[in-house]
This record gives C-alpha cells, structure tokens and sequence, in this order.
C-alpha cells in the first residue's frame, strides 16, 4: 500500500470527522427585550437557525397569534420575513410576511402567497392580518404582526428566512446554505411551548451522511487505490498483491459512493427547487465513469493481447478523469454545506499528505525502473 495502515487509518478519521461536525448556529438566548411600540409577549423562543427570535401570545378566545420576529438580514437593505405554512413544512405554500427597508431607513412590511418555488410578487394571504408594522435598529430587523389562526390549531407550521437585498420593491432570493434551507420548525400555540425541528435536524443529517460517504469513497479510498496501482506494481515482489489491494480500494470506494450518490438523488427529489447544477452533473459523472469502470475490470484483456495496450489506455485516463472529478466534487459539497473552515482545512490536509506520498513515491518509482534498465543493459 502506498502509505502504512495507521496513515490510512488517520486520513479516514481526518475526513469523517470533516463532514460530520458542521458549524453549529449562533447561540442565542431569549433575553427580556424590548420594542418601540410597547408590545410585551408571554412567549419567546430561540429559533435554531439564521440567529433568529420570535415572540408571540396566543389568544385562544379569538384564535390570533402576535408576534415578533427578530433576525438579522445579511446586509443592512437586506430582508427577514416569517410565515405559517398551511399546507407543509417548507417555502413552498407559505403564507409569508416580510419586512424591508424601502425608502431611507423607513420599513415596510408585505404579504406574500408563495404558491411556487421561485421569483415571488406581493399578494394577500389566506390568512387574516393585522397591524402589521417593522422596525431596524442595530443591524437587527423586527416585525409585528396578529395573526388570525385556525380556531382548532394546537401548533402551527412555521417558515423565517433572511434575504440580502431588495431590487424594484422585490426581495432577492436569499442564500441556499443549510441553515436557511432548514429554517422552519413547528410552534406549539398550547401547553409547553416549544418549537421542533426535528424534520430539519433529519435533513441536516442525511447531508452529513452523504458527505461522508463521498469523502471516504472518491476522497480517500479512490485516491490510495490509484496510488497502490501506480507505484506498488513497480516491485516485482508485490505482484500480485498490488493487484488485489487496487480492485479491493476502488470496489469498495465505488459501493460507498454509489450509497452517497443515491443519498444525493433523494435529497434532491425532496428539495422541490432548489438545485446545485455542478454538484449534481459531477456527480452523475463520476456515478457513470466510475460503473464503467468497474465492468471494465470483467473485460481486461492478459498482458499479452493485442489490445491491452488500448484498454491500459482508457483504464488509465477513466481512473484519472474520476480522481479529479471526484475531489473537485468534494470541495464543491463544502461550499454547498459549509463547514467549520477547520474541517475544510483539514480535508486539504490529507490531500497535501497523500500528494507528498504519491510525489515521494514517483520519485522512488523512477530510480527503481532506471536501476532495473541499467541492470539490464549491462546483462545483454
């Protein structure tokens, strides 16, 4: 094997752990605040992502919700809007208010009936709202609203979300990072209250574990697999074990990256508009070279045929195109999920490790084969 057992050993670690831990949102903590109109609320709740709050009173006597929702926008002519979902747990079917600046430093609040994933224009609600207003101090946006729920409601499904900027009166799409994908929870209007985002954390999980399993896969085991190919068969001694340890890294990376790619499919079938186009094609790409390669194995022709020459060809320039494509992929599902930069950083690291080890070994390789060449030249 091109580095020893514990080396293989650590880099697996390194990578686990590199998809695995993933920033963790701001802790925040429901302090008592206050606002310029006056109004006091008997609940408040850390939401557990974009750094948000929300404080509400529910009346049950008359079925209406007030709130204040408090989030930061990611620029100062940015937005924030929080909404009730009817219908589901996403953006899609959410019955939204969303706050923004809209001359100077005067807010303005407007409704919105986003019926489909995409540019959205202002439109009524099905629910009935009043007093509606919004306020910006800080770096902080507030916004104030009653709402009237369902007489029978005992929680509701709730959506927030922070955008970047406003262009001709419209919010801009806001970021697709995770914690504004899961940005959403259920709001319990009786008894306890507390706010599960279980579906959320779920989501958040299968990324991981996607991740994960493609880092293994096409970031560690593909990699010492090629490096095993590359440089093992050079000593006459390791033939054929080098063989064997080549088929078992790339049998195995291609099982865990196909586990890691049919993850992917499902997580986009369940994020109904919201796509990442090169993440996507890298990865049908590499599901695609790397199912040929494999069925390749079945067609190697023996070193003396005629045309070994032309399959060592394609088998080589497949193997290298899937190398590539397949750490650049990686890094592309780091700027998708952004991680703590440390675990970026330390993916970088086993890739420096296992460059220096292939560069060290090309070097070896070279001298092993002119010393062989020389030997027997001198023999003839």
């Amino acid at each position: 094997m091109a580095s020893p057992p514990s080396s293989a050993s650590a880099f697996l670690l390194l990578s686990l752990s590199a998809l695995f831990v993933f920033s963790p949102a701001h802790s925040l903590t429901c302090t008592s605040q206050s606002f310029t109109n006056n109004a006091v609320y008997k609940q408040c709740l850390d939401l557990p992502r974009l750094s948000s709050y929300l404080h509400w009173t529910y009346d049950q006597s008359n079925s209406s919700l007030s709130i204040a929702f408090i989030a930061p926008p990611p620029k100062s002519d940015g937005w924030i809007a929080w909404a009730i979902n009817p219908t589901g747990t996403g953006m899609k079917g959410a019955q939204t208010l969303l706050a923004f600046k809209s001359d100077g430093d005067a807010m303005t609040v407007k409704t919105y009936n986003i019926e489909e994933i995409g540019p959205i224009t202002e439109s009524k609600i099905s629910f009935e709202v009043w007093d509606l207003s919004a306020e910006s101090d800080g770096g902080v946006m507030r916004l104030f609203a009653k709402v009237k729920v369902p007489g029978n409601a005992q929680t509701v499904n709730q959506v927030w979300q922070v955008g970047p900027s406003i262009t001709a009166g419209l919010p801009d799409q806001h970021e697709l990072q995770t914690a504004n994908l899961n940005a959403k929870s259920t709001l319990s209007l009786v008894g306890e209250q507390m706010a599960s985002h279980s579906g959320g954390d779920s989501r958040t999980k299968m990324k991981n574990i996607h991740g994960i399993l493609n880092v293994v896969s096409w970031g560690i085991l593909f990699p010492i697999g090629a490096i095993v190919a590359r440089y093992m068969r050079t000593f006459e001694s390791a033939d054929p074990a080098w063989f064997y340890l080549h088929v078992l890294c790339q049998v195995s990376a291609y099982a865990i990256g196909v586990a890691g790619w049919g993850i992917g499919l499902k997580l986009g079938r369940e994020s109904e508009g919201i796509q990442f186009t090169d993440h996507r094609n890298i990865g049908i790409a590499l599901f695609c070279l790397a199912t040929v390669q494999i069925f390749a194995l079945f067609l190697r022709p023996k070193k003396d045929h005629r045309y070994r020459l032309y399959w060592n060809i394609y088998h080589h320039a497949v193997g290298y195109t899937i190398l590539v494509l397949g750490i650049l992929n990686i890094f592309k599902g780091y700027d998708i999920l952004q991680p703590a930069k440390k675990w970026k950083s330390a993916y970088i690291i086993v890739i420096i490790v296992l460059g220096a080890i292939a560069f060290l070994l090309e070097a070896i390789t070279w001298i092993v084969v002119l010393k062989r060449n020389s030997s027997n030249s001198a023999k003839r």
